[in-house]
């Protein structure tokens, strides 16, 4: 199987009615680290973030000075040009996070509710490597998260069967777990050590022979940054994908039932789930378009054909339709 199917199966293995699952996710604070897969475990405040929007909320109005009392200026809240904080205001707004007044020729904004800094629990970041003999820059990777301390534990998931000579390769702090994308069986291979997140971190950025560069990462922007990642798993996701126009491209044909269920882009031609945008169309020798009225099988074609947002609120801890927040300011309904 690709890498980009063990991670979908992978993903699909993980969801849960108690959990989040994101991929593609950032997580470096000076670099460019990128994780494949994270699961955000729900706090003591999660229903109160589910209540606002299930999207989301733009990091920089989340650390903005707007609060929910006395409306701020919107060119003022923000540290960042103008422009930007206004289209981050806007986008707020939209969400119903902010609510707009006009304050003479001015645009000035307050929260409609206090942001919940306790809505998650915990993170963890899983790189996957399906095949242990081609490691690529895992080892690396796997060093930044671990010297980092962004998530409480980081794992790799692999397809290998796996010996000594890989874990001696890699960090003591990392889990590892065996994973078999077909059958959904996954064995704990080495359990992972509970890292630092409330304290500082280091940050490798380069490294070349006889070289590394690296930065330090205080306590405060690690928290940062493990809201903004938990903030974009919550409205991201990780069915990022749009299904093709190809009649032999339907999921719900899926073998194993576990694919069909968790609304995999799976390919009958080729019995494998597939890349979308990278794997499907007129060059590939299994394509099948649909016919000119968008019909597949007397049915929708494409990414309309399958409801993805209703699989995940299904199968996850996510919100697609929350009931909203009291936009009253704190207090006022003491004088009504």
């Amino acid at each position: 199987m690709q890498e980009s199917g063990f991670e979908l199966a992978l993903c699909a293995h993980l969801e849960g009615p108690d959990r989040v699952v994101g991929r593609q996710l950032g997580a470096a604070v000076h670099g460019r680290r990128v994780a494949d897969v994270c699961l955000v475990e729900p706090g003591p405040e999660f229903e109160r973030r589910t209540a606002i929007t299930p999207e989301t909320i733009p990091p920089l109005a989340v650390e903005s000075a707007v609060g929910p009392g006395t409306a701020q200026s919107v060119t003022d809240a923000f540290d960042c040009h103008p422009d930007r904080a206004r289209a981050v205001a806007e986008r707020a707004v939209e969400l119903g996070y902010f609510e707009r007044e006009r304050t003479g020729a001015s645009t000035a904004v307050r929260q409609t509710v206090r942001y919940p800094d306790d809505w998650f629990d915990s993170l963890v970041g899983i790189e996957n490597k399906p095949d242990l003999d081609r490691p690529g820059e895992l080892r690396d990777q796997l060093r930044i998260d671990a010297s980092l301390g962004l998530f409480d534990e980081v794992i790799l998931a692999t397809e290998t069967y796996v010996t000594g000579a890989h874990l001696n390769r890699l960090p003591d702090a990392v889990g590892v777990w065996r994973f078999d994308p077909e059958t959904g069986d996954r064995e704990v291979v080495r359990d992972p050590e509970q890292l630092d997140t409330d304290g500082p971190g280091i940050e490798l950025l380069d490294r070349e022979p006889g070289r590394a560069e690296v930065r330090p990462v205080t306590a405060d922007e690690k928290r940062r940054q493990r809201r903004r990642i938990a903030e974009r798993a919550y409205g991201k996701g990780w069915r990022t994908y749009e299904l093709p126009d190809c009649e032999r491209c339907v999921p719900s044909d899926a073998e194993p039932e576990a694919f069909a269920d968790a609304g995999l882009p799976w390919c009958a031609w080729g019995e494998e789930i597939v890349r979308p945008v990278a794997d499907c169309g007129p060059a590939c020798p299994g394509h099948d378009p649909v016919d000119g009225d968008g019909e597949r099988g007397g049915a929708e074609s494409g990414s309309s054909a399958v409801d993805t947002e209703a699989i995940r609120a299904r199968r996850s801890a996510w919100e697609p339709d929350p009931a909203g927040v009291d936009r009253r300011q704190a207090g006022l309904d003491r004088f009504l």
